[in-house]
């Protein structure tokens, strides 16, 4: 049995805007990572991916960190977190040098990409990821792994992904005052990519859409790279909030509801079928048919989801005019708490007109009858991008059951494999 000192361990933290969630990952020797530890508390003190009430999301993280510690009978030191908000933006950016010796090292990659990132942004930003997308030789395009090959001059693309400065602050502020390290914070739509993907999906063409309470997430990929990520701060509190004054019943009733008896689809429910509605300032609770309550969720799912469809339209446009080849050939995938929904699947396919399906956590062992659910999707995410950026130093011996993230020098050069 693998001593306790001689254990890999990654923790992710997602910190929502309905829930906080805390994942401890061991790497096991093949690569592979093992859950096991989950802590979940709901979250109280965010909105759309920001912090308004510092005291209260501490309280929310220390809960789900305790959890997660109890269970995989760990210390937690430090956390992959991940960072949501309509403040996220991106952009493309080109960068050249000449090759030296002819031939392609990995000091010519690093200074190609270096070159290509160091564009100015506003002082109020910092940049989360540098994404290379391809390189260019010469007179050759779309390579996309350039080391050892022969020219003279070599272009790089990269995709910039940013973030403001004190948003990303004031969570990581409120992680530290739990006593822990934030090593990595990462765009939670680009986390969620990596937990629900498939190469084959990033390689033909797709769109992860992360929905959670109070943001939508979207990554746009193709030709096996990122091109477009953004923050739509509308999801799923909204429906929350129309069964909640449709019915008037109070809100964590309404999304007891729609959790419990929702259905994006109408027309999929029974007429037969009732659901028990709580009243408000102590009057009985009333008996509605499923289709009523169907019939409020169906449009504003359907809103949210054309909110989407918009955004897809106007990049592809961007992406078209650039002279991206684009085509979302493996469709949609839906990922996040929101997209649990019974129905959202047809809902969505008849929005987007292309195939959609719902996105669970992918390459996990251990705990997955806990975590492999659309809602643990960008918290498995944060373990496998901590996996790829992490540098374990075997003859260091880690301190009994401590997660303390012993990490080498980082480049955004890791995100080629996704």
């Amino acid at each position: 049995m693998t001593k306790a000192a001689d254990k890999k361990l990654i923790v992710g933290l997602d910190i929502g805007t309905s829930k906080v969630c805390a994942l401890v990952g061991e790497v096991l020797p093949d690569g592979n990572v093992n859950v096991i530890g989950v802590g979940s508390s709901p979250s109280r003190g965010m909105d759309k991916g920001g912090v308004n009430d510092l005291e209260s999301v501490v309280k929310s993280v220390q809960r789900a960190v305790d959890q997660a510690e109890l269970m995989a009978d760990c210390q937690i030191g430090s956390v992959c977190l991940s960072l949501s908000g309509k403040h996220i933006s991106c952009q493309t950016e080109k960068g050249m040098v000449p090759i030296s010796d002819k031939e392609v090292t990995q000091d010519d990659v690093d200074n190609v990409i270096h070159t290509a990132k160091s564009v100015k942004i506003s002082d109020e930003q910092r940049t989360l990821h540098v994404i290379p997308q391809e390189f260019a030789i010469d007179y050759q395009e779309g390579i996309k792994n350039p080391v050892g090959l022969s020219g003279v001059r070599m272009e790089a693309s990269v995709h910039l992904i940013t973030c403001h400065n004190d948003m990303a602050r004031n969570i990581v502020k409120a992680v530290e005052r739990c006593g822990l390290t934030v090593d990595h914070l990462i765009f939670s739509g680009l986390a969620a990519s990596h937990a629900v993907l498939t190469p084959d999906e990033r390689e033909l063409g797709v769109c992860v859409v992360d929905i959670g309470g109070g943001t939508m997430d979207l990554a746009i990929w193709s030709g096996g790279a990122l091109r477009h990520a953004e923050v739509i701060p509308y999801a799923g509190n909204a429906v929350t909030s129309d069964i909640a004054y449709a019915f008037g019943t109070p809100p964590g009733d309404a999304e007891d509801i729609k959790v419990k008896y929702g259905c994006a689809l109408s027309e999929l429910v029974s007429k037969d079928a009732k659901v028990d509605v709580p009243s408000v300032g102590g009057r009985p609770s009333r008996s509605l048919q499923s289709q009523t309550l169907a019939e409020v969720i169906e449009p504003r799912y359907s809103e949210l989801l054309g909110l989407v469809n918009q955004k897809l339209l106007t990049v592809q446009d961007q992406l078209r005019e650039a002279g991206v080849k684009h085509h979302l050939a493996a469709g949609i995938v839906l990922t996040g708490g929101a997209a649990q929904m019974e129905g959202l699947t047809e809902c969505a396919e008849r929005v987007f007109r292309n195939q959609v399906r719902i996105g669970q956590p992918l390459d996990l062992s251990g705990l997955t009858d806990y975590v492999q659910a659309p809602p643990y999707a960008t918290a498995v995410g944060l373990l496998h991008y901590g996996k790829d950026s992490q540098s374990f130093d075997d003859h260091a011996p880690e301190p009994k059951r401590s997660v303390t993230g012993i990490f080498s020098r980082i480049s955004g050069w890791f995100e080629k494999n996704f």
